[in-house]
């Protein structure tokens, strides 16, 4: 049997294969084997050469293809049969990737591993639509979060979401109202400001503003979306808008009453 292959865990960004990094592009050029997630661009995945075996491990309005542990299984099998394996991830691989689980299942197996950043689907959006994540005049800090369903999960327990925090929220699925009020009931403000991108930095990329209380109304933008809330979310490349948001919304001018 050959020694062990070399497996990296690399970040496909958000879809355009302009932004994937140099090391990213070199690895995918010379992989054997491609295991990569079902949101990875057509455009990235057309650097991978003709040779190479690839393997569609993601999942589909829902329905996922394998488990984590058969993902973990193909994996190590790959690096035991190919010198050069790619496990290719939107985004970057260490945000919301479930990399760990991965990179364990490899270390346990004497895998070498290597981890290629990526431009994560928020910076990605947050670019397109010309807004900083932390103005320092409207923004200190940001929370990266998952929606979830679940009747046990609580995101926000324990975290205190002042109004200078920027929340973006990734995967937020095909029903905002849900997400509308997941976030009224951490007490968010109704009006707060929510920018919706859709397939950031593809050419059918689309972006919709809209408030935490009129999110509810909205139908779903095309996957992979992700939502950036707060003050910073106004959309205006110079932020008058939020400035002018901040002006209205401030503590003294907000009515706690919250809108079911």
């Amino acid at each position: 049997m050959p020694l062990p292959g070399h497996v990296y865990l690399v970040g496909a960004g958000p879809g355009d294969p302009e932004l994937l990094t140099l090391k990213a592009v070199r690895i995918l050029e010379s992989a054997n084997i491609v295991l990569h997630d079902s949101l990875v661009s057509p455009e990235v995945l057309a650097l991978v050469p003709s040779t190479a075996q690839c393997i569609d491990v993601g999942k589909r309005a829902g329905f996922r293809l394998l488990t984590q542990d058969d993902i973990n299984s193909l994996l190590v099998d790959a690096a035991q049969r190919h010198e050069v394996v790619v496990r290719l991830k939107g985004g970057d691989p260490l945000l919301f990737g479930r990399a760990a689980e991965e990179i364990q299942a490899l270390h346990q197996h004497g895998m070498r591993v290597e981890i290629v950043p990526g431009i994560s689907a928020a910076f990605a959006s947050a670019a397109a639509a010309q807004i900083s994540l932390t103005d320092r005049r409207v923004a200190s800090r940001v929370l990266f979060t998952t929606f979830s369903r679940s009747a046990d999960a609580r995101i926000f327990s324990g975290i205190d979401l002042s109004p200078d925090t920027t929340i973006v929220v990734y995967m937020p699925g095909p029903d905002y109202g849900d997400v509308s009020r997941w976030l009224l009931d951490a007490n968010l403000v109704p009006g707060t400001p929510v920018l919706v991108v859709s397939k950031t930095s593809q050419p059918d990329e689309s972006r919709h503003t809209t408030t935490i209380a009129a999110l509810a109304t909205l139908d779903p933008l095309p996957a992979p979306a992700l939502l950036i809330i707060g003050r910073v979310a106004s959309q205006s490349p110079d932020h008058a808008d939020a400035i002018k948001w901040l002006a209205q919304n401030a503590p003294e001018n907000v009515s706690q009453d919250r809108i079911s």
